[in-house]
């Protein structure tokens, strides 16, 4: 879990926040530091917080008082941080880690955290001042003589920050970064479960494919046996005509799945960064043994673990680090000028006359029309947003586990339901096949019950499916950040930018080596 500041709350908008901030009930939990970040006493903390502003229909609704129950239900099994190897498919395994290395929009995420990384160097800056190079040439024309002017040297203003106002603008964009940094981790979390999601889509419709091959064959083996009985004038062409209609059926259902296998193969191409054009997957069409049910843990772990709640509680740190800002620019302010000058009007006075000054600037505001009043209104209003979104984020959290939980748990009873379904069809339309050979059954019951049959087969591949994309589902929603760099274990030669967890792009390394041999 990153770090979390020692006091969020600084020292300058204490008053304010009692008066027209933020309540008293908050600051606690502000103040807490990163060693005291206990699983039950963290998360007790946090409920209790309540978010109080000077107009109180800022805050609707408030949060539950009460610590929250543990989850419905938990596994013995400790999951990995890379949850996708639960599956025990090498495949997929490759795929995801391929895709680490070669998705555009997890590297354009990286990016942004690079972006907001810099940005906060920049506003570090200020801490430091600045020294300026001066070189001036002044020429005077006129009565008398003529007179040009050198001057160079060095110019430095420092600005003291009396009031924190500098490193609270500071600490406000290092805390963005690392909420840039934990929402690339939750995307990277995202993509991996969505290339999951569509690997074992991809292998439920080749498994589809199979089994409506075998209907196919079954069906069209039978509309032979009928024409052949046709012939034999034993049936009536209505009978022959239904058969045909259910071989169509099947085509026409086999058309539809080789549809979504290609669809599938695209999209997966995208996901893992190549062209969907000459897209093709060897996935095998066997859907894996459902992994033992994982360890759900206490619900305050999961706040700790998941990066988008981390993400969002230190949005909003940096929400209270704005605020602090926004009410230190009512004090003065002080600037501290020094420079160092040389002037010359000839060029044998050059470096012989040197100027020293010092001095300091006390700037207070006056007048502003109530900006600085109305940036504080602001920015205190978007503190008490970012504190609500976090608590809807939190309870969100708490929300996928238990709908993965109980999905699962009625899911494996649907599957048994329908596996005794199919278990029964095969029974009935076996009997009345034997009924209507002998003429004790007509052929419409035994069209519908091998109709019925074969929809079924279809139902249970794909309420097997549904059963590991939920189990998909409740892997993401109580994973954590893991490490983005692709694994050596899964790609033969990985080249890992060690500073940023991407990998770099195979080509431009290539183009790289070639300029280096150039040189």
């Amino acid at each position: 879990m990153s770090d979390f500041s020692d006091s969020v709350i600084s020292r300058q908008n204490w008053h304010t926040m009692r008066g027209g901030g933020i309540s008293e009930s908050l600051l606690p939990m502000l103040r807490l530091n990163h060693n005291r970040l206990r699983t039950a006493r963290w998360f007790l903390v946090l409920l209790l917080a309540t978010c109080g502003c000077a107009d109180r229909s800022l805050l609707r609704p408030t949060l539950h008082e009460q610590p929250p129950a543990a989850f419905s239900e938990s596994g013995d099994e400790i999951t990995q941080s890379r949850w996708w190897t639960s599956f025990g498919d090498p495949n997929l395994n490759r795929q995801i880690e391929a895709a680490l290395g070669s998705n555009y929009s997890l590297a354009s995420a990286e990016k942004r955290v690079r972006a907001a990384r810099a940005l906060a160097r920049r506003e570090g800056s200020d801490l430091f001042g600045d020294l300026d190079g001066v070189v001036g040439l002044n020429s005077t024309f006129g009565p008398g003589e003529d007179r040009t002017t050198l001057q160079w040297g060095l110019d430095g203003i420092y600005p003291v920050d009396l009031w924190g106002e500098i490193q609270s603008r500071v600490d406000a964009e290092h805390l963005r970064a690392d909420a840039t940094n934990l929402n690339y981790h939750d995307f990277a979390l995202t993509l991996s479960a969505e290339i999951a999601r569509t690997w074992f889509a991809l292998v439920e419709a080749h498994a589809q494919v199979k089994l409506l091959d075998e209907q196919i064959e079954s069906n069209r083996t039978g509309t032979e046996l009928q024409e052949s009985r046709f012939e034999e004038g034993l049936i009536r062409l209505a009978d022959v005509l239904r058969q045909r209609q259910l071989l169509e059926s099947t085509l026409e259902q086999a058309a539809i799945a080789k549809a979504r296998i290609e669809v599938l193969e695209h999209q997966l191409a995208i996901l893992v960064g190549e062209m969907p054009q000459t897209a093709s997957y060897n996935t095998g069409a066997q859907l894996p043994e459902l992994p033992p049910l994982p360890q759900t843990g206490l619900p305050s772990e999961l706040l700790q673990r998941r990066p988008d709640v981390r993400r969002d509680y230190v949005a909003f740190q940096a929400a209270d680090r704005d605020v602090a800002s926004a009410i230190s620019r009512l004090y003065p302010r002080v600037n501290l000028t020094a420079s160092l000058l040389n002037v010359a009007d000839s060029p044998e006075t050059v470096l012989r006359d040197w100027f020293v000054s010092i001095g300091g600037q006390l700037i207070g505001p006056l007048l502003d029309g109530g900006e600085r009043q109305a940036e504080i209104d602001r920015t205190s209003a978007v503190l008490c947003e970012l504190f609500l979104q976090y608590a809807q984020t939190m309870l969100t959290a708490f929300g996928e586990v238990e709908d993965a939980l109980a999905r699962e748990k009625y899911q494996l009873e649907r599957i048994e339901h329908l596996e005794n379904q199919v278990k029964l069809a095969g029974q009935s339309s076996l009997q009345l096949r034997e009924q209507y050979l002998i003429g004790d059954a007509e052929y419409l019951d035994v069209l519908s019950a091998s109709t019925g049959q074969q929809s079924l087969q279809r139902q249970l591949l794909s309420a097997q499916l549904d059963l590991v994309l939920i189990r998909v589902n409740l892997y993401r929603a109580l994973a954590g950040d893991f490490d983005t760099r692709p694994q050596q274990s899964f790609l033969q030669s990985p080249l890992v930018d060690d500073e940023f967890d991407v990998v770099l792009d195979f080509e431009e390394l290539a183009e790289k080596q070639e300029d280096e041999s150039e040189d």
